[in-house]
């Protein structure tokens, strides 16, 4: 009787992309949920914001001037990546810092005289600092393949800011703003890190989710801090942190001997 011999099944394939499919559906499934939401534009009270007080003629002086810390560390941020040696992904890191200086400009020019116009510059700053991190950290952590979608991920980003213009639907700006808060501690969590000091990644993550909270709670944090700093403000300058965490992280780090 002829003995069935069984061959050991070949998990090579799977052992070597499990990660990618787990962050694929992330990334996919995310963009599915956000799509099976029905359409939605910009709610006018959203411009209506907590403190509206002026002060040295300048209108919402706390939302407009809590805007100069992303300036300062934009500032601060290109610094280190012309002075440092920031791997294949400088010029992405470059790039990102130059997005948050111009968030501090845009967001100031959409906070002096807000409304959806101005909204639009706002928005379109923050995708290009978003989606320049999320490419920098996929880069840096899976595959240096994915300097080939700097560019057009960033032309998405700022394509989900004019198609809410244009279309009055937040879903695919929503889901821009939302992928790279998602992913991140995955990756971190499913890839080896090539650089130390990885932490203070993670810490600007949690940094900008408490600034999103803040932002929920614009007019609870103005009326329990009896009028001293409002939930938006306070956003704006919890965010800088979160920026400025990556800045240090940037300047600290260095490459990890596999």
């Amino acid at each position: 009787m002829e003995q069935q011999v069984t061959r050991p099944v070949d998990r090579t394939f799977f052992e070597t992309y499990w990660r990618h499919f787990v962050l694929a559906l992330i990334v996919f499934g995310s963009l599915g949920a956000m799509l099976s939401v029905a359409p939605f534009g910009q709610d006018q009270n959203y411009h209506n914001f907590a403190d509206s007080r002026p002060l040295l003629g300048i209108p919402n002086f706390g939302d407009v001037a809590s805007n100069l810390l992303f300036f300062l560390v934009g500032l601060a941020g290109i610094k280190i990546c012309l002075g440092k040696s920031l791997g294949p992904f400088e010029s992405a890191w470059f790039v990102m810092f130059a997005g948050i200086a111009l968030v501090g400009i845009a967001s100031s020019y959409y906070h002096w005289t807000p409304n959806d116009y101005t909204l639009v510059w706002d928005r379109m700053s923050l995708t290009i600092g978003f989606m320049w991190l999320f490419i920098a950290v996929l880069g840096e952590y899976v595959s240096e393949k994915f300097r080939f979608l700097l560019f057009p991920a960033v032309l998405m980003g700022v394509a989900s800011v004019l198609y809410w213009n244009w279309f009055q639907d937040l879903r695919f700006y929503y889901w821009i703003q939302m992928v790279p808060l998602l992913t991140l501690p995955f990756v971190m969590l499913l890839y080896p890190a090539r650089y130390s000091h990885q932490y203070l990644l993670l810490a600007g993550a949690i940094w900008y989710g408490l600034a999103k909270l803040a932002e929920l709670g614009d007019k609870t944090v103005f009326a329990g801090t009896t009028a001293s700093i409002s939930g938006h403000t306070l956003k704006h300058i919890l965010a800088g942190v979160g920026c400025m965490s990556i800045a240090i992280m940037l300047q600290r780090r260095r490459p990890l001997v596999a």
